[in-house]
């Protein structure tokens, strides 16, 4: 029942997608964030409520993609259980705002934030950061790979530039302030992905432009057993 459940639900969603997209024209893209507008935005973020969220999570079948309670179910979408409120509020306004949309993958985020208000924004926010960050996935990592990542996040690589993720992130992946994410228990090819899509520049939403330039340093392989490595921790602490 309930994989029956997933299955129309998905369709549901990609339905409303293909037919929002077919009537949808080219959107002007919103001016790039500064330290400014966004330290400005989050402050004005709404407060959101955790039942209103549900609801909404709920209703707009969003777990068809990414879990019960945002815990993911494939490797094609993010986990957001877990996930800081500032986080998942600013990454919803970057899709209804144009700043955000590296690939087709992000055609149905695009089209579904344009109907959702700031304050359903915030509430889902909220519900998502409400619940526990996923639990650990397979390491699939050597131990040779494992200290190397583990020296990455941890200690950085001055000779390339390279600060420690923890320094933003957290030294177990649990997120950092405001809306530094959380990448503990992270779908490891969304975390690929997304890297590969800052290295490339294929998404440039990171307003201090941190993630930009960190990414521009790293190999492919770096890049995998980060995903594999940050995939394999469960955060500082549970709520």
């Amino acid at each position: 029942m309930k994989k029956t459940f997933v299955s129309m639900a998905m369709l549901s969603v990609v339905a409303f997608s293909s037919a929002t997209l077919a009537a949808s024209h080219e959107r002007a893209k919103a001016e790039p964030w500064t330290p400014g507008t966004l330290s400005s935005t989050l402050n004005s973020m709404p407060k959101g409520d955790i039942q209103r969220g549900k609801k909404l999570h709920n209703d707009m079948f969003c777990a068809s993609c990414h879990g019960v309670v945002g815990e993911s179910i494939t490797h094609n979408w993010p986990a957001l259980n877990g996930q800081r409120a500032e986080y998942t509020y600013k990454m919803l306004l970057d899709y209804q705002d144009g700043r955000r949309h590296e690939d087709k993958r992000a055609d149905i985020m695009v089209e579904v934030a344009q109907f959702l208000t700031k304050q359903q924004m915030a509430d889902l926010a909220v519900f998502y950061a409400a619940q526990d960050l996923p639990d650990p996935r397979v390491q699939g990592l050597s131990e040779q790979e494992f200290k190397h990542a583990d020296r990455i996040a941890r200690q950085g690589d001055p000779t390339r530039l390279l600060t420690p993720c923890a320094s933003c992130h957290g030294v177990n992946g649990e997120g950092g302030i405001n809306e530094t994410p959380a990448l503990a228990g992270q779908q490891p090819d969304y975390f690929i992905r997304t890297m590969r899509a800052y290295r490339d520049g294929q998404r440039n939403n990171d307003v201090y432009k941190g993630m930009s330039q960190f990414a521009e340093y790293l190999s492919d392989e770096d890049i995998r057993i980060l995903a594999y490595y940050y995939a394999s921790l469960d955060g500082e602490t549970k709520k």
